[in-house]
């Protein structure tokens, strides 16, 4: 099976900087495009930012030159910098990741959602 797992997060003041990571892990052939989410209180969760596979990045209008999306495919790991953070920035912050595992000789597909890492923005 793959799990992802994020880190990172945590209270900051407007201004400051955080870097969340996102690790899969399990038995993984290959991973398509890293996709970092929000949520935040009351509202829908919304996309952020996307890596794909060949380090090309998008990102959601709002956090355009504040955030910068990178991954190490080596690791299986997607990073999200933040800097210049704002209040409106907190919110949960989820990664999910599409690609190939290996289970005896069988390749499945699997689509995954990390559990999340709280990120607050606030003085």
């Amino acid at each position: 099976q793959v799990q992802l797992v994020e880190s990172g997060g945590g209270l900051v003041q407007p201004g400051g900087s955080l870097r969340l990571s996102c690790a899969a892990s399990g038995s993984i052939l290959s991973i398509n495009t890293m996709v970092w989410y929000r949520q935040a209180p009351g509202k829908q969760r919304e996309w952020v930012a996307a890596v794909t596979s060949g380090g090309n990045t998008n990102y959601l209008e709002s956090v355009k030159g504040r955030f910068t999306a990178s991954r190490d495919n080596a690791k299986n790991t997607v990073y999200l910098q933040m800097n210049s953070l704002k209040p409106e920035d907190t919110a949960v912050y989820y990664c999910n990741a599409d690609g190939l595992y290996v289970r005896g000789s069988i390749q499945y597909s699997f689509n995954r959602w990390g559990q999340g890492t709280q990120v607050t923005v606030s003085s």
